[in-house]
């Protein structure tokens, strides 16, 4: 055989480019490799991208400078695995950068992120493709996003994968999807809440911990919560909050459990179980603030429903409540005020807070913390609500100090909180009386004058019960409390009105402050107001009658009458009729205009300067007039001596109308009837005596400034009295009043017309 001759390697074909290996330190230059079309060359690119992504934020914003973002988003759907791989894993990481997730939602790649969450691709690639949602779940336009692609079935199909990466990262997606309603519904369809349940057993605690924010968010939903409880989720909260080991996640267990209590049969089924005594005494020997406020939280949420109220007042969660107000944090103070709050609304809970709770709930309005005072008013306000013995427990506790001082609060909250309680305290005559010593009346000021229509409205109310007394009217007057009172009355808020109406109708229980008020514009917005069918309301229109019973002489002129229970006193003048709207000048103001063509003021006053005792029928003394002329009545005592028997004395009543019997006067303005006024019937044959008396008076009237000491500022200013009228009223008086029988008291009082025919007509029976 011949020798075998080795055969020479055959040069490669000259088109084809010789293998090169390069070693890039540049970025720049591995990012340009990006654009490659060779698979190898590709898959290579992105694992050193992916290092130098993961080495900090830095270098992400780097990568994204140099324009990496963009050939990496069409690698997503590269046919070989590898590099679709590689460039997944980039984007996981890369998306944490807020800049790069803007340009991602621009360049819309959430469709080939979600295709990576297949059930055939790599458990890799679902890693890292749900760290990328989780990323971008976080901005509320992905969010949107991943609902439109789909994007919620593959991620809670994931959270029973193997991996705990996977789990970790999809619950985490799905968690953020949660605070977007659209998506718990869409949850609810998926029957998400299962897997979410079995994740309570992982071994890791960040999942967990993720799982029971989850649940937290998607138990809002009634539905969700009972999917909960069939599925058994309230046995593996309570375990959790039992294992000490978990203290980690008894916080977020509590918000589940919150929301869980909301449900009654979720609630009946925790007490039957044992649970509700559980949690309630985890709650009060907890030493963690968190837990002990969550736990508080959770009993607020149920105790807004009766029954639930009902099953925690026989667990006793009161004694629980008030051991958290001792609490040396605020948030759980904050939190155990405001399940005091809730449970108020059962009596046998108000009861028991009368003697614990009250008093820890007046020390924490006196707290640094204007929150915690705030909350500790609710409470106070809604226990004393138709409640008078904790209205009287608060007064006793020392609470009207403390309460007065939150009326200046910067929260509106707080002020109207405080306003409610002093209003209820008030509501109670033993109380109200030391009320006034605390400055209650000029305290309220503030919130008289407040923008908020809440506290306008609770301000007004604490006025209408603490103006019950004199002292307290009279201070309000006197401090200037009247003027924001009234312009409450022009509010637009039902209730602000209603219940400035109702302060100003207590208000006018005295004639000073009824005449301030009506000075400030009160009647006038009343009037408007109940022309109002929408605006008026009872307390307005009560508001109303009572300014004008308190001033009879404006009641006389704007409605020409006086009804049976209107009882004119000394003061009392008759201006004439007057138009709704004009205002009715004081008499003193009257006495001092100059005389002049129009009808005298009819002025009824049997009240001196002085003191003395009314003078006998022998010593009577002339009537002094001035300014403009004033008529008393014992001028007209003395006209009735000079008519004829055939004269007729009307008693009625009320006053009559002063247009009957007599035309109205050029002046536009009716006169009026007075005690022991006639009218003359028959001839004018007396004409000549009256010009004589007319001429008497208005001397008289010259006398006046002598007599007033006119030009002396410092001299106070008496009406002119009838010193007559005084004399008759104290004879009538002493004759009628042993008198029992209304009957005879009517002839007795005819009787003092001596010598005049009388036409009577009492009261129906």
């Amino acid at each position: 055989m011949g020798k075998k001759v080795k055969k020479e390697a055959e040069p490669p074909p000259k088109d084809v480019f010789d293998p090169l290996t390069i070693e890039s330190k540049k970025a720049a230059t591995v990012v340009l490799m990006l654009n490659s079309p060779e698979e190898e060359i590709l898959a290579k690119a992105c694992e050193a991208i992916y290092r130098f992504a993961l080495k900090g934020e830095e270098n992400k914003a780097t990568l994204l400078e140099l324009g990496a973002v963009e050939p990496l988003t069409k690698l997503l759907t590269h046919e070989d695995k590898i590099v679709r791989r590689n460039a997944t894993m980039i984007f996981g990481i890369l998306a944490s950068n807020n800049d790069v997730k803007k340009l991602l939602r621009e360049l819309d790649v959430m469709n080939s992120v979600i295709a990576q969450l297949a059930p055939e691709e790599e458990v890799v690639i679902h890693e890292f493709a749900s760290l990328c949602l989780a990323n971008m779940s976080a901005e509320y336009t992905s969010k949107v996003q991943i609902l439109e692609h789909g994007g919620l079935e593959p991620l809670v199909r994931l959270l029973a994968s193997p991996d705990p990466d996977v789990k970790k990262n999809s619950v985490e997606c799905i968690y953020n999807l949660t605070q977007d309603f659209q998506c718990r519904a869409a949850l609810q369809e998926l029957n998400a809440i299962p897997p979410i349940l079995d994740l309570l057993k992982s071994e890791y605690p960040v999942i967990q911990l993720l799982a029971l924010k989850t649940l937290g968010i998607i138990t809002n939903d009634k539905e969700a919560r009972t999917t909960l409880r069939d599925n058994q989720g309230v046995d593996h909260l309570i375990k959790i909050l039992e294992t000490k080991e978990l203290n980690d996640l008894h916080i977020e267990a509590l918000s589940v459990i919150a929301n869980c209590l909301e449900d009654m049969d979720t609630l009946v089924l925790i007490q039957q179980t044992g649970g509700l005594k559980k949690l309630l005494s985890f709650a009060e020997n907890s030493t963690i603030p968190d837990i002990q406020k969550n736990a508080a939280k959770a009993i607020t949420k149920a105790a807004y429903d009766p029954e639930n109220r009902k099953l925690f007042h026989e667990q006793e969660v009161e004694k629980c409540l008030v051991a958290l107000l001792g609490s040396e944090n605020d948030g759980t103070k904050i939190a155990a005020s405001q399940a005091i709050s809730a449970m108020c609304e059962n009596t046998g809970s108000k009861e028991f807070f009368n003697n614990q709770g009250i008093p820890q709930l007046i020390v924490l309005l006196k707290s640094d913390s204007e929150e915690v005072r705030e909350a500790a008013s609710l409470a106070l306000a809604n226990l004393t609500t138709c409640h008078p013995a904790n209205a009287k427990a608060v007064a006793e506790a020392d609470g009207v100090d403390p309460l007065v001082n939150i009326l200046s609060s910067r929260r509106d909250g707080a002020v109207a909180n405080a306003a409610t309680v002093l209003a209820n305290v008030a509501m109670q005559e033993p109380l109200r009386a030391g009320l006034q010593s605390h400055g209650v009346t000029s305290a309220l000021l503030g919130p008289l004058r407040s923008a908020n229509t809440v506290v306008q409205s609770k301000a007004a109310l604490t006025v209408a019960a603490t103006a019950c007394d004199v002292e307290a009217r009279t201070e309000l007057r006197n401090s200037g409390g009247l003027e924001p009172l009234v312009e409450l009355l022009r509010s637009k808020n039902d209730e602000v009105r209603r219940h400035a109406s109702w302060a100003v109708m207590v208000c006018a229980n005295d004639e000073l402050t009824a005449v301030e008020l009506c000075k400030l514009g009160a009647l006038d917005i009343l009037e408007e107001v109940n022309l109002s069918a929408s605006r008026k309301n009872k307390f307005s229109e009560a508001a109303y009658n009572k300014l004008l019973n308190n001033n009879l002489s404006l009641k006389y002129s704007l409605t020409g009458y006086l009804s049976s229970s209107n009882i004119i006193s000394d003061g009392f003048y008759d201006y004439g009729r007057i138009n709704p709207g004009t205002k009715l000048l004081p008499l003193k103001d009257l006495c001092l205009q100059e005389p002049s063509d129009q009808r005298a003021v009819l002025l009824v006053n049997s009240k001196s300067s002085d003191v003395s005792p009314p003078p006998s029928t022998e010593d009577k003394s002339s009537d002094v007039g001035y300014g403009r002329s004033i008529s008393s009545s014992s001028s007209f005592r003395r006209a009735s001596k000079e008519k004829t028997k055939k004269n007729s004395y009307h008693f009625s009543t009320g006053f009559g109308s002063p247009t009957e019997e007599k035309s109205e006067p050029p002046s536009g303005r009716n006169t009026a009837l007075s005690k022991g006024t006639t009218k003359e019937r028959g001839s004018r044959k007396g004409r000549g005596k009256k010009e004589e008396e007319r001429v008497k008076e208005e001397e008289e009237v010259s006398t006046l400034p002598k007599l007033m000491g006119e030009g002396s500022p410092e001299k106070e200013w008496y009406p002119p009295f009838d010193p007559d009228f005084r004399v008759y009223v104290y004879e009538v008086t002493k004759s009628i009043f042993p008198i029992t029988n209304i009957k005879e008291q009517i002839e007795v009082l005819a009787s003092q017309f001596s010598g005049d025919s009388v036409i009577i007509t009492a009261p129906h029976r």
